[in-house]
């Protein structure tokens, strides 16, 4: 993607809960921390949420919003992210009567604190809430009522993982996380990850099950990849942790 230009990867399916028409769920790309925010709103009701909006991009996202004829009660992140500001905060302005959500037990400041079990709904749809945690001790993946997809922040990427070396990571928990909470769902469910650095934009639960490099091996063997990989520290991390601490209630910039 050239230059600095902000990318919209939209995606409509017709993945249905129940009666009535389809969910929306439209799939955006911020690329400079290659992070993906969803959109998901009921047709019938209008009532939508964003999960995991990145602050650069909230304008677009909030645009996208009021074009569709959406009106948005969250703005939710899967956890405190070290890569990117999240755009909770700015969408509460923006969109008023938004709401800015995240896991409790990320320590973070929002409107709404979830725990595992938990369920967000907009309309006829629902989100329930499945604490993952490992990249960081308050990782949640959002699973869509019908088990039909799954958005699963960093702990779990396609082909890949979240790193566990730093905000109070541990592999083995996430190793746990994963096969517990997320490989345990139907094989065709869709994984929508946080993040993607290869271009993909959608795996299923089957595929990460049997084709994860890294989720394939024993826990053992994977403590010890993940406890080599040697990454650099991102290089937001000290400007968007304490910020993102403060999830959707910091004041917007001007």
């Amino acid at each position: 993607m050239a230059g600095s230009a902000l990318s919209v990867v939209s995606r409509l399916l017709s993945r249905s809960t129940g009666s009535g028409a389809p969910i929306l769920l439209r799939q955006m790309f911020e690329p400079n921390s290659c992070t993906y925010t969803y959109l998901l709103g009921d047709r019938e009701s209008r009532e939508a949420i964003l999960i995991d909006p990145v602050l650069e991009t909230a304008p677009r996202d909030a645009q996208l919003v009021r074009e569709l004829g959406l009106r948005l009660l969250y703005a939710v992140n899967t956890h405190c992210h070290a890569d990117h500001i999240t755009g909770s905060g700015l969408l509460r302005s923006l969109l008023p009567g938004c709401q800015s959500v995240i896991s409790r037990l990320s320590g973070a400041q929002a409107d709404l604190h979830i725990e595992d079990g938990d369920s967000i709904r907009f309309g006829r749809f629902a989100l329930e809430t499945r604490a993952s945690p490992g990249h960081t001790p308050g990782c949640v993946t959002f699973v869509l009522n019908d088990h039909s997809m799954a958005f699963t922040g960093d702990a779990l990427l396609i082909r890949g993982c979240g790193r566990t070396d730093f905000q109070q990571g541990c592999a083995k928990t996430l190793y746990h996380s994963v096969h517990e909470k997320i490989f345990t769902l139907p094989g065709d469910c869709l994984i929508y990850p946080a993040h993607d650095y290869h271009g993909l934009t959608v795996s299923t639960v089957e595929e990460e099950r049997t084709l994860n490099p890294r989720l394939t091996l024993s826990c053992e063997e994977f403590v010890k990849v993940m406890d080599n990989l040697n990454l650099p520290k991102p290089l937001q991390i000290d400007i968007a942790v304490p910020a993102n601490m403060r999830c959707g209630v910091q004041t917007p910039p001007s």
